[in-house]
């Protein structure tokens, strides 16, 4: 851990998508506690998973299964702007020295028709770093996660809903 509680961290689990996918939602990294289970959105407030069950009138997801489903049947891929950086904790303001995904192979395997970001620092770090590989403009939108109190679970859903007018 370097002197300023950055620590190095290295996306550990594979992006979710299927040559069916329409909408590609990248986040910046998994949080601690994504990392501590494998897979994405792993914070019980972070509230992606209710906004997508919403969305497509759906319950809201529990098991990794049941999550993957639910992105597989209405064609959105997820995945992280982020491969490895330095990081306090699962503080997004924190990232520095980014190494970014390659999204080239998932936008050559799937039907991606929008990228969409998942809050202000994946929005920034995707102009970033990879704008200029995928030559996709975003489209952001606000995070999902806990610490974005000023949007409430129908703002966010109301906000998101572009994700079913894309994979429609």
């Amino acid at each position: 851990m370097a002197d300023d509680g950055r620590e190095h961290v290295v996306h550990g689990f594979a992006p979710v998508w299927d040559e069916n996918a329409r909408v590609l939602v990248l986040g910046t990294l998994p949080s601690v506690k994504s990392r501590e289970q494998n897979f994405y959105y792993g914070h019980p407030r972070n509230r992606f998973w209710r906004v997508l069950a919403r969305l497509y009138g759906r319950a809201v997801p529990e098991s990794v299964g049941e999550k993957t489903a639910l992105l597989l049947e209405n064609r959105v891929a997820l995945w992280d702007v982020v491969h490895a950086c330095d990081i306090r904790r699962s503080a997004d303001s924190s990232i520095r020295n980014v190494e970014p995904n390659d999204l080239r192979p998932l936008l050559a395997g799937a039907q991606i028709r929008a990228v969409c970001t998942n809050g202000s620092t994946a929005h920034a770090l995707y102009r970033k770093h990879l704008l200029p590989l995928t030559g996709i403009e975003d489209l952001p939108l606000p995070s999902t996660s806990p610490a974005n109190a000023a949007c409430s679970l129908d703002e966010l859903v109301e906000r998101w809903a572009i994700l079913k007018e894309i994979t429609g």
